[in-house]
């Protein structure tokens, strides 16, 4: 190798100064990027924790905030380097459009989830109607959430399809208007048997004061006269009530010889005159 027309100063100031300095650089872009990252994940945390973001949600938010800035850390460091980064970001963003439309289904669940999280129109331990199950809430994630039926059996659930539809929480105010319907007979004494109502609602502790319970003949219906039964109750007493108060009428209105009718038609069968002529 010949060295005798070797530029030993322009190869020290291209390679030496301007790729030192430029690798010198690098090296403190990402450095000082790493801290800037750390500093920004720290406020982020404390803010999250602040707003008593849910843990699980915080915790996802941290992860893809901590990705996203390492990424533009690395980015910086390679353009320090004179990496042209025009076309790394052109194909990170193309892989994001990829991976977004093949994972649409779980993106709008993770949106749905995050959006159950933040505006919380349920809780772990409600008693929720919502996507076509109605059963105790367990557990609210990010994609997914599980109920516990009636009969003990366990439901998980898209949280796309929870929020897209009617979300019903019975367990939601602390207390509940228990709407009952008692029929009784055309020929039976309507005020004996508002008065037993009354007294049922009234004599029983779990029925509340306030708002005043209501008994009122609501209907005059085909085959009974309709008394609509409506006490407030708290919400832990809405189907005890509601039991009891089936079986404690049925009683009284027995003692009281008032009877509950079964649904019936009257059938009036004319006789046309060419058939009595021909007999």
């Amino acid at each position: 190798m010949n060295f005798d027309n070797f530029d030993m100063t322009g190869f020290w100031e291209t390679f030496v100064i301007d790729w030192g300095t430029n690798i010198l650089l690098a090296i403190l872009t990402f450095i000082i990027g790493r801290f800037v990252t750390k500093i920004i994940s720290k406020i982020s945390k404390k803010l999250l924790a602040k707003y008593h973001t849910d843990e699980m949600l915080a915790n996802f938010i941290m992860s893809i905030l901590n990705a996203l800035l390492l990424l533009f850390v690395i980015i910086a460091t390679l353009s320090q380097l004179g990496v042209d980064t025009t076309s790394l970001v052109a194909l990170i963003a193309a892989a994001g459009l990829a991976i977004g439309l093949a994972l649409k289904d779980s993106l709008q669940n993770f949106s749905a989830g995050v959006m159950l999280i933040i505006f919380k129109p349920f809780r772990i331990g409600n008693y929720v109607e919502a996507a076509g199950t109605a059963g105790i809430v367990e557990h609210i994630g990010i994609f997914s959430s599980q109920f516990r039926t009636g009969d003990n059996k366990e439901v998980i659930i898209p949280n796309g399809k929870i929020y897209q539809g009617t979300i019903t929480n019975y367990s939601a105010k602390t207390t509940r208007r228990v709407d009952m319907v008692f029929g009784i007979g055309y020929d039976d004494d309507i005020k004996l048997a508002k008065k037993i109502l009354q007294e049922l609602v009234e004599a029983d502790d779990r029925v509340l004061k306030e708002p005043e319970p209501l008994v009122a003949l609501s209907e005059l219906a085909d085959s009974s006269l309709n008394f609509i039964v409506r006490p407030w109750v708290n919400a832990s007493d809405y189907w005890a009530l509601k039991w009891d108060m089936n079986e404690k009428v049925k009683q009284a209105f027995d003692d009281a010889n008032i009877s509950i009718p079964y649904p019936q038609m009257d059938v009036h069968m004319n006789q046309s005159n060419n058939e009595s002529n021909s007999k």
